[in-house]
């Protein structure tokens, strides 16, 4: 099982496929790497594709420490410099684009082109409200009730109808599993506390902001938001698929990433 030891001794697991120039795809709160199994075999004939477990998720170590966007990165960036990546394209999804912003404020050397897909900008009224719901639902009725909500939360009601066998026999990772409440909820905490509205506008780098029309977690106003905000971001807005559109619809949510990425089709 690959993985690489962090500063502080913890360990992150990780997977690497294809070759060429790197690119790294962080997920999102779940912060599993299987998340991108939709975009692994095309954009691995591309890249050399980087994935990672978030350390408290998955494979990697369940530290019990009070989790921050900010900590996430330095993980990611750590992740590089183990693996001798000194600059990577970067794709990273929900969190993982709150990530993103994070590395390329603080660290702008380290990425190339950057993919923003259902980011926010920070909590507002709504978004509180939503995480707010859903830590009070792990605190109260358990990690279970936690992860059978969690559908509902980030796919369109027809995908929710289709799977929902599936969903019920827990054949999803992402939805069963062994998972740590005390984690899951610092991590909840580390999305409402995130903000860097304030230095969006020093993100100088070519960035696609892309966002789902019926995404009911992170809204379509967060894309436009940041597209705004960002000097040289494009913006693309997908008709459907919700928050989690890279699952939902992988065929489109490929097609433009990878135009972006390498001006060519998926």
């Amino acid at each position: 099982m690959p993985e690489i030891t962090l500063p502080d001794g913890e360990s992150l697991y990780y997977e690497e496929r294809g070759s060429g120039r790197p690119l790294v795809m962080v997920a999102g709160l779940g912060g599993v790497g299987s998340y991108w199994k939709p975009q692994v075999g095309p954009f691995s004939e591309k890249f050399r594709v980087i994935l990672h477990d978030h350390r408290g998720t998955g494979n990697s170590s369940r530290s019990q420490i009070t989790y921050s966007v900010e900590q996430m990165a330095e993980d990611t960036l750590a992740l590089m410099d183990a693996l001798g990546i000194e600059q990577a394209d970067f794709m990273g999804h929900s969190t993982g684009a709150s990530v993103a912003q994070v590395i390329a404020v603080r660290h702008p050397e380290r990425l190339g082109k950057i993919v923003l897909a259902s980011g926010w900008t920070r909590a507002d009224g709504f978004f509180r409200r939503c995480f707010e719901v859903r830590k009070t639902l792990l605190e109260t009725a358990g990690v279970e009730a936690y992860l059978k909500a969690t559908p509902l939360f980030l796919h369109p009601s027809w995908w929710v109808r289709d799977n929902i066998d599936a969903l019920e026999r827990g054949e999803d990772g992402f939805y069963s599993g062994d998972h740590d409440a005390g984690i899951m909820a610092s991590r909840i905490d580390a999305l409402l506390a995130f903000d860097m509205t304030a230095h969006l506008g020093e993100i100088t780098h070519d960035v696609l902001v892309m966002g789902v029309a019926n995404d009911h977690l992170t809204p379509a106003y967060f894309s436009e938001e940041l597209a705004a905000a960002i000097p040289n971001a494009k913006l693309s807005i997908m008709a459907d698929g919700a928050h989690a559109a890279s699952v939902v619809l992988p065929d489109e949510f490929n097609a433009i990433a990878m135009e972006f990425l390498t001006g060519e089709s998926a």
